[in-house]
């Protein structure tokens, strides 16, 4: 892994919890360039992005340094369960039979 990969800085903190938790880095980058959604965390020092790729959740901490430069502080991922839809199959049912009954 590059410690300054896509052009911001990767902290060994990061690096290693990409490694322990089998995410890419690439994954995290596109994440972090583009969120569908970011908050400032004060508990954290900085922003969280996240993003849903396929059936996972990936949040990436980062901030920036004195040299207002990006800094990847820390990504984790998780799973999304989606929601299942209702199917109409019940009321497309009753209304064929409906149609049909006499």
């Amino acid at each position: 892994m590059d410690s300054n990969y896509g052009g911001v800085v990767w902290t060994k903190h990061v690096l290693q919890r990409l490694a322990e938790r089998g995410m890419k880095q690439g994954d995290v980058w596109a994440t972090w360039s583009r969120p569908q959604n970011n908050r400032f965390s004060q508990v954290r020092g900085g922003w969280v992005f996240d993003r849903i790729w396929g059936n996972q959740k990936i949040e990436v901490v980062a901030k920036k340094n004195a040299k207002d430069r990006w800094v990847i502080l820390s990504a984790w991922s998780k799973p999304v369960h989606k929601k299942q839809q209702k199917q109409n199959i019940p009321v497309l049912f009753n209304f064929v039979k409906k149609l049909f009954r006499k």
